[in-house]
């Protein structure tokens, strides 16, 4: 079993400029780059004519009007949010009043929000849609359809969107073609993720179109690689245990070496996230579970 995937991050950026990135489909960029977002949130145009957004992005002035311009002459009828991470959905209410249309989206989902221990609130815990969306649901935008997919593990609250007969999905931050989905609980669920990850697995698309980085071309190897590298991981944190290396700073230090205070903040949670997946299976026990992070966890007899 490799750890090895294979990342796509030679995408080339014009912000603010509406790119076709497949037929009927436009794509513009938010000029949010950082080490979570990579270079930008991707905002997607749906149709021609009557018109879908989906991702309008962060509460960016430039970057909304850039997607408001994009649209000038059609009629824009839904704003879809795949989850309610401020980078994908903090511009909708402003788009709206730019251009109108109907903030659809998974909506409150009455479990705990954000990550343990991180120093920064990424979570939108006020957003609200004007249409509150299921899996299975769909969403028809002039010619167009829409079918919607609930796939928690990223988000507890995040939706794919699937383009009805293009065998096109839009899959938010559930599956990136520049790097592994950050997986952070209590926002984050392993188990959840995987299951998530089966369902995409059970599909024959041909193309996933991410909330950042681009085109992915190869949608079940990489749904694959994405399941691997998880179980590559799950081993080698079980290997961490087995020699003696108990802690998740421990583990983070043996596994990824080197990283910026911030990186190794993502770095922990995910590690936590595995943990936590152990812990389900009853296959490792932690000796304070209140404590989390610095618990010191062994495998279960």
């Amino acid at each position: 079993m490799s750890a090895e995937l294979a990342f796509n991050r030679s995408q080339d950026v014009d912000y603010g400029v509406a790119q076709d990135v497949a037929p009927g489909i436009r794509r513009i960029v938010a000029n949010n780059p950082g080490p979570y977002t990579f270079l930008g949130t991707n905002t997607y145009v749906v149709g021609t004519g009557e018109v879908a957004v989906i991702d309008p992005g962060p509460a960016d002035a430039d970057h909304l009007k850039a997607v408001a311009g994009a649209i000038a002459g059609e009629r824009l009828s839904a704003i879809l949010v795949t989850h309610s991470h401020r980078d994908h959905c903090a511009g909708a209410r402003a788009l709206q009043a730019l251009a109108g249309g109907e903030i659809a989206g998974f909506g409150p989902t009455g479990t705990e929000r954000g990550a343990s221990g991180l120093a920064y609130d990424f979570v939108d815990t006020a957003f609200v849609p004007d249409r509150p969306l299921a899996d299975g649901d769909s969403i028809k935008i002039g010619g167009v359809a829409l079918d919607v997919l609930h796939t928690p593990g990223h988000a507890p609250d995040h939706l794919c969107f699937a383009l009805v007969g293009r065998r096109t999905m839009f899959t938010g931050d559930h599956v990136m073609g520049w790097n592994t989905t950050v997986i952070a609980p209590p926002e984050g669920n392993l188990a959840l993720f995987l299951n998530s990850m089966d369902r995409l697995m059970q599909r024959h698309d041909k193309l996933f179109l991410p909330g950042h980085g681009g085109r992915i071309e190869t949608p079940q190897r990489v749904v694959k690689a994405y399941v691997m590298h998880r179980q590559w991981r799950e081993q080698t944190i079980l290997a961490c245990l087995d020699d003696g290396v108990r802690t998740i700073p421990g583990i983070v230090e043996r596994l990824y070496g080197r990283l910026d205070a911030e990186l190794k903040q993502a770095a922990a949670l995910s590690v936590l996230a595995h943990l936590d997946h152990l812990i389900g299976r009853d296959l490792v026990i932690a000796d304070d579970p209140g404590a989390r992070l610095s618990a010191s966890y062994v495998r279960a007899s």
